[in-house]
């Protein structure tokens, strides 16, 4: 194709005498090769700006998220925990956790209240009972949705991108072979200068919208793979949780 875009671009210099390169193109093509070209253009640039910012926040989450698993896993009581978990800002796990620390606390001081009004307390911690389970399993499916929903924003723009930039640039292309066409019929002739002009313009398209699409897929598919990562560590945290609450933390 660039071979091709070459031979015309100098078929076009041999015949009006100047040299004539994409930017030459792009300046002389209609307007709505123009608008088309702009339009992927956008594409591209909020394209790699996605690209460029989810790398950051994915590669900072995973870092977060082995460091608070560590501190999880240390043995160390749920007060502990929680205040350490606020340092992990960008750790999805470490969210999850938050959410379910607090719905238990909220449990917890819901059974002393009961407690204190019946003042029926026992010697001993006050626990809430296994039937609560619930709560706190629902708290924990919000907080992985949520945090879900957050990793996977401005992804769909990417699968939006790949999938329509090419689309966009055939357009451009297909205006371009048009105006080759027409050029032909206003000046009743079929020469390489007559032509060269629109075929230019539909290569250049379809080489922005290719351009644009390529970087786009990849990135989409390489972000989904990595939050559906992060979405399977936490909905294991989520379950593990769960079981360290049930076996000490509850009542049957």
């Amino acid at each position: 194709m660039n071979h091709y875009f070459l031979l015309l671009s100098n078929a076009m210099a041999e015949q009006q005498g100047v040299p004539l390169g994409p930017l030459e193109v792009i300046a002389g093509a209609g307007a709505v090769v123009q608008l088309t070209l702009a339009l992927l253009l956008f594409f591209s640039v909020v394209t790699w700006a996605i690209i460029f910012f989810k790398w950051g926040i994915i590669n900072r989450c995973f870092r977060n998220t082995e460091d608070f698993l560590d501190i999880f896993w240390s043995g160390k009581s749920m007060d502990h925990i929680y205040t350490e978990s606020k340092r992990f800002t960008n750790a999805s796990v470490a969210k999850v956790f938050q959410s379910g620390y607090v719905e238990l606390q909220r449990l917890m001081d819901k059974e002393r209240q009961k407690a204190a009004a019946n003042a029926a307390k026992e010697a001993g911690r006050l626990v809430p009972p296994e039937s609560s389970i619930g709560n706190l399993e629902r708290a924990l499916k919000r907080a992985t949705r949520s945090e879900g929903m957050r990793l996977e924003r401005s992804l769909a723009f990417l699968a939006t991108a790949g999938s329509t930039a090419p689309f966009i640039g055939l357009f451009g292309t297909v205006w371009g072979i048009m105006n080759a066409f027409q050029n032909i019929g206003i000046q009743g002739g079929a020469s390489l200068a007559t032509v060269a002009p629109g075929i230019a313009e539909a290569l250049i398209a379809t080489a922005v919208g290719l351009a644009c699409a390529i970087p786009a897929v990849m990135g989409y598919n390489y972000y989904i793979h990595k939050v559906r990562a992060l979405k399977t560590q936490m909905e294991n945290f989520a379950g593990d949780f769960l079981n360290i609450v049930k076996r000490n933390f509850l009542t049957t």
